[in-house]
């Protein structure tokens, strides 16, 4: 399975692909951070993002995009951005038929790492680790997204085979009470 993983952020917007699968080795495919300057008009900077994302669904063909779930924040602007960012990486899958996913920074952290509390420089380190990288990815946005890529392996594609397997016992058994 190759899952695009998403960082959002309207200044810098990680964005990384990863293959593998539950118990079995991950590679890293790529990683980049796609930047736009604050003093570029929002529009302009939404559009680069998602004209970015397109270039590497269209390059890569994942099967799942994570994207990290936006959460509440003192700062509104700062959560506008990321918010905005996101739904350019979701209008990309829907674009071209991939589904998508949604993982908080906790899901996150305790997937990579073990621990939901995990500051960046251990996720960088067990992202670095897992991946088996030579050096870190930098900067944080680019390891964070690789980090939503290895959750979605790892959580993402094990819940979904248990809501299919839930799916179908409750299938098998409107069947048998018929």
């Amino acid at each position: 399975m190759r899952v695009l993983g998403v960082d959002p952020g309207l200044t810098r917007c990680g964005v990384g692909i990863v293959d593998g699968q539950v118990g079995r080795r991950i590679t890293m495919v790529d990683v980049t951070v796609v930047r736009t300057s604050a003093s570029t008009p929002t529009p302009h900077r939404l559009l680069h993002i998602e004209q970015a994302i397109e270039t590497l669904v269209r390059t890569h063909r994942p099967d799942a995009i994570a994207i990290e779930r936006v959460f509440a924040d003192v700062n509104v602007l700062s959560v506008m951005g990321t918010a905005q960012a996101s739904a350019m990486a979701m209008l990309v899958a829907a674009r071209n038929g991939i589904p998508v996913h949604l993982h908080t920074p906790t899901e996150v952290k305790a997937a990579v790492t073990g621990s939901g509390r995990a500051d960046k420089a251990q996720v960088t380190m067990m992202v670095t680790r897992l991946l088996k990288l030579d050096a870190a990815p930098k900067p944080a946005d680019a390891a964070d997204a690789l980090a939503l890529a290895i959750c979605h392996l790892w959580r993402g594609a094990a819940t979904e085979r248990l809501a299919t397997a839930a799916a179908a016992s409750k299938a098998a058994i409107a069947g048998r009470t018929r």
